[in-house]
Order: C-alpha cells, then sequence, then structure tokens
C-alpha cells in the first residue's frame, strides 16, 4: 500500500529515501521480469516465423499472396514457383500480368473469375500452366479470399500443386478401360469370326488336298484358301491385341514371313515410302509363334511410317549373329551364341535419348493425343523376350531409327521342320465324340475325322453328349469339346464325362485361346487344345496327338 503524503512527511528521511529505494528496486524487478517475457516472446515469434517461412519456402507446392490496393499486387511467393514456371519469386511479385500469362489461353477466364471473386470462395480450380520452357503443367489451386465492409477483394491467398503425373496417371487408366473394353469387343469378334474361318479354311484346304493344280478352279479355290489364311491371321491379331492369342511356337522360316508380308507392307507403307529387303539366304531357323512374328514385323514397319510423315527408305534385313562372350556382355545379360537378326531402319525423324528411354514403356507415345495408344513398341518388347530374344534401338534426331531384333537361333533338327510342305495327314480307328454347338464346325469336324479312319460321334449341346455317354456301350477314346456352349461349358461338361467315364481323353478347341478360358481347364496330363481356325490336317493331327498322349 502506498503511504500517504502526511505518513511520508512524519519520517525521517533516512526511512523515506529506504522506502523508495526498496519501491524503485521493486519496480525494476518487474520492469526485468516483463522485459524477460518480452524476449522470450519476440524469440518465440521470431522462431515461429522462421519455421512457417521454411515450411513455406520448402513447401511443395507453390504458395501465393495477392492483395488488391487497389490493382492486383502479389506480395508473396515461395520459390516453388521457379521449378514449376521458370520464374523466380522477384520475376514474379513484380510483374502483375503473370500471374494470367502464364494461364493457358483456354483456362484464363477461369483463373480471371477467381481473381474477380465470382468463384465459390473458398473454392479449388483446375487449369493448366504453360513453363517458360512451353512445357504444359496441370494445376490444382486452393484459394482463400478475404473482402472488405463493401464485398470488394482485399487478400486472396492460393495453393498451387502440380497434378501432372496425376492427369497422365489418369488419362492411362482411362486409355487402359478403353483398351480393355476394345479387346474384350476385339476377342469376341475374332471368336466369332474363327468358327467362321474353320469352314472356310478346313473345307478349302480339304478340297486342295484332294486336286492337282492341272485341274480346273484349282487355282480359284487355293485363293480362297489363302483368303483365308490371311483372315485367320487378323483374327490372331485381334487376339493378341485382346491378349487372348495362344502362344504356339514352331520352327520358323523368318525370311519367309518377310516375304510373305511384302504385299502388306507396301500397301500400309504408302507409296511415298520405298521398301527394300536384304534377306540372308542362309538364314537359320527361329522358334517362335507366327503370328507374333508377324505382329513385330507389323508394328515396327508402322512405327517407321509415322516416323517418315514426308516420305522416305524403310530397309529390313536378316542375318545370322555370332556373339561370343565379349560382345554378349556388350549386350547385357545376353547369353553367348547364335542368334537370328531381323532389322527394320528407316530415314525418319529419329528420336533423342530422352525418348529412347521410354519407347518401350506401355502407353508411352510421341503421336498427338488420340492418334497413338502407345502399346505398338510394348507389344514388341514383349514378344520379343517371351520367345527368348532381346531387342536393341539406335536413333539420333533428324537421321533416323533402326530396330535390332535378335531370336535365339533353333537347333538344325527344328530347321528341318522349316523346309516341309504339307505332312500327311495321321489316321486311326477310335471312337470319337465330338460336342459343338455350330452345325457347319460339328460337320466339318465329323467329315475330316471319318476320311482319316475314326468313328465319330456327334452332340450340339453337353446336355446331348452326356445322354449319349451314359446309353453309348462301347468306349470313347477321345471327346473334342468346344469351350464355350451354351447350358454347359466345355471343361464342366468334360468335369461330368469323366465321373462316367474316367479313362476318356480330351480336347477342347475354341476361338479363343486356351489361357483366356481358365489354365486349369487345359492343365491336365490328357487334355490337350486346339485353337480354331484349324486346318484338317491340324485337326487330325491333334486326335492322334491326344489319343496318343504325345
Amino acid at each position: 500500500m502506498t503511504p500517504s503524503v502526511l505518513e511520508i512527511r512524519s519520517r525521517k528521511p533516512e526511512e523515506t529515501i529506504r522506502i523508495l529505494e526498496e519501491e524503485l528496486a521493486e519496480t525494476n524487478r518487474e520492469v526485468l521480469a516483463l522485459t524477460l517475457e518480452l524476449d522470450k516472446r519476440m524469440h518465440e515469434l521470431a522462431m515461429a516465423e522462421e519455421r512457417y517461412r521454411l515450411l513455406a519456402e520448402n513447401a511443395p507446392d507453390v504458395i501465393l499472396r495477392y492483395e488488391f490496393t487497389p490493382q492486383r499486387v502479389c506480395t508473396f511467393v515461395n520459390p516453388r514457383i521457379t521449378a514449376l514456371t521458370g520464374y523466380t519469386p522477384e520475376e514474379y511479385c513484380a510483374d502483375s500480368d503473370l500471374a494470367l500469362r502464364l494461364v493457358h489461353p483456354d483456362d484464363r477466364s477461369v483463373m480471371e473469375a477467381v481473381f474477380r471473386g465470382e468463384s465459390q470462395n473458398p473454392g479449388t480450380t483446375t487449369l493448366r500452366w504453360v513453363h517458360r520452357n512451353g512445357a504444359l503443367l496441370w494445376i490444382e489451386q486452393h484459394h482463400s479470399l478475404t473482402r472488405d465492409e463493401q464485398g470488394r477483394p482485399v487478400v486472396m491467398e492460393c495453393v498451387a500443386r502440380d497434378i501432372t503425373d496425376r492427369k497422365r496417371l489418369q488419362e492411362q487408366l482411362l486409355q487402359a478401360q478403353k483398351m480393355e473394353a476394345i479387346g474384350r469387343l476385339a476377342g469376341g469378334v475374332a471368336h466369332d469370326f474363327n468358327n467362321l474361318l474353320t469352314v472356310i479354311n478346313g473345307y478349302g484346304g480339304d478340297i486342295l488336298d484332294q486336286m492337282s493344280s492341272g485341274e480346273p478352279w484349282y487355282r480359284e479355290i487355293e485363293e480362297i484358301h489363302k483368303a483365308g489364311e490371311r483372315a485367320s491371321s487378323l483374327t490372331r491379331q485381334l487376339l493378341a491385341f485382346s491378349r487372348q492369342q495362344a502362344f504356339s511356337p514352331r520352327a520358323l522360316d523368318l525370311n519367309a514371313t518377310v516375304t510373305d508380308m511384302d504385299r502388306l507392307l507396301r500397301r500400309l507403307l504408302g507409296e511415298d515410302i520405298l521398301l527394300t529387303t536384304v534377306l540372308d539366304s542362309r538364314l537359320g531357323a527361329i522358334l517362335a509363334d507366327p503370328g507374333y512374328i508377324e505382329q513385330i514385323v507389323m508394328n515396327l514397319a508402322v512405327n517407321s511410317r509415322d516416323a517418315m510423315p514426308d516420305g522416305g527408305k524403310l530397309l529390313i534385313e536378316t542375318a545370322n549373329v555370332q556373339l561370343e562372350d565379349s560382345s554378349a556382355r556388350l549386350h547385357g545379360d545376353i547369353k553367348p551364341g547364335s542368334w537370328v537378326m531381323l532389322a527394320v531402319s528407316d530415314t525418319g525423324c529419329g528420336m533423342d535419348e530422352e525418348t529412347q528411354a521410354h519407347i518401350f514403356e506401355p502407353f508411352f507415345t510421341t503421336k498427338p493425343q488420340g492418334q497413338g495408344t502407345g502399346l505398338g513398341l510394348s507389344t514388341v518388347f514383349g514378344i520379343v523376350h517371351q520367345t527368348g530374344g532381346f531387342i536393341q534401338v539406335h536413333s539420333d534426331p533428324g537421321k533416323g531409327t533402326t530396330f535390332r531384333v535378335y531370336f535365339p537361333r533353333a537347333e538344325r533338327g527344328n530347321n528341318r521342320a522349316v523346309q516341309s510342305s504339307r505332312a500327311a495327314i495321321p489316321t486311326g480307328t477310335e471312337t470319337v465324340l465330338i460336342v459343338e454347338d455350330e452345325d457347319a464346325v460339328r460337320a466339318l469336324m465329323i467329315s475330316v475325322l471319318k476320311r482319316a479312319g475314326y468313328s465319330p460321334l456327334e452332340a450340339r449341346n453337353g446336355t446331348e453328349a452326356l445322354r449319349l455317354c451314359e446309353n453309348h456301350e462301347d468306349p470313347i477314346h477321345l471327346v473334342i469339346s468346344d469351350m464355350v456352349m451354351p447350358e454347359i461349358n466345355g471343361p464342366a461338361l468334360v468335369k461330368q464325362l469323366k465321373a462316367l467315364r474316367p479313362e476318356i481323353k480330351v480336347l477342347f478347341v475354341s476361338g479363343y485361346a486356351a489361357n483366356a478360358m481358365g489354365e486349369d481347364a487345359v492343365s491336365n496330363s490328357q487334355t490337350r487344345f486346339l485353337q480354331k481356325p484349324f486346318t484338317a490336317a491340324g485337326l487330325a493331327r491333334k486326335v492322334r496327338e491326344s489319343i496318343d498322349g504325345t
């Protein structure tokens, strides 16, 4: 309690001075405590500001603050702006129009509406920015606007995030979904065509086998048969596209494949591209699926054609290559030995190293939106590796590109198989049950097996097949069943037939590939698979293999 004036006057001077000194000391202690507290608070404030400054400067997103005084001015932007736009924070803040110029012209109206306060507050907008070097970025921008009492914008704070990779993944997912839907459609179309082509090619080949080249109509029937074979090649491509093609490797003459595709390639390339082939006359055989090899040549040729929009030259070469230990190491994990090389070279625009690093990635394409799937070269890469080979690319911008595909060379025994013509149709006397819902296909199979000496039984569906097996007293050595049928499908039918006749052998046929129908259905040692369309000889051979278990 502060003493009164009378109390102070009544005291001795020494006592008054002592009291005042104590009060002054107390006041000093209070001031010191307040000063220390203030210093502490100032230090905490400085630390907080430093933390927030570091957070803002090191944030992965662009942080912006605009003030409307009354013109729009950027008063803060973090260094992340440089990575996304190529401009420094100082350049961005000094140019009030840069905020709009960075936005893609088609999206500027969106940004203008945000600055005018006409968009939702707080809100999120998605737009495109154009980098200083011309690159396009997708930006997700979150903004919050503060207004004055009259509702006019005063301050706006924004956080801009680069979502280019996310948009690319979304587009790739959408593209993949489209491709999957198209693939299912293509697979279904190929399945239906394969049933028709089985009849066309089966009867066509059968008639040719019974004719000599000098007979009337032989050449016309031969052309019909060739057209059917080309159509079969088309369905193989559809099935490969839809990932439903069976992989059936055999000894193959690569020169013959390239030669057979010559007319198709020239029509595909057009008149302004000169196609030249240089084929090694002593080329070794390769072990591969013909349909897949055709797809490799086709995709590489299309890739070269697109790289030469103004015309040019395309060279296809084949050669035997021997890789020793030292040269094999230069090619990575490639085993030394004998290889067969297929090279496709063009005089097109070429590729830089960055593009070459991505060309085999699924969905990667340098073509404009909607003009390329990005699946061509990735499909080539997958097929080559499936055959045990490898692929190399050499390209220079403006000078052209060369793809070299290396296939393992087949053994000499397999090489003889390449030169063989039509083999004799194997025969037999066993009883074969044919279950096929397509009448024309079933009739063809019965005709082929009867001429080969077998005793065929027929059923249009699974119900008829089960009834026939129950009533037939003699052995049934083999059941040939379509895999896709109404009521009871092939695998389900075979399961019931095995309960009645455990010893019966099974041959599945289908316009789809075996792996598309489920591996369990054809994994048994007593089960074989034949893909449509098939020839009479192909059916007879597969029947003999199925019965003999070879």
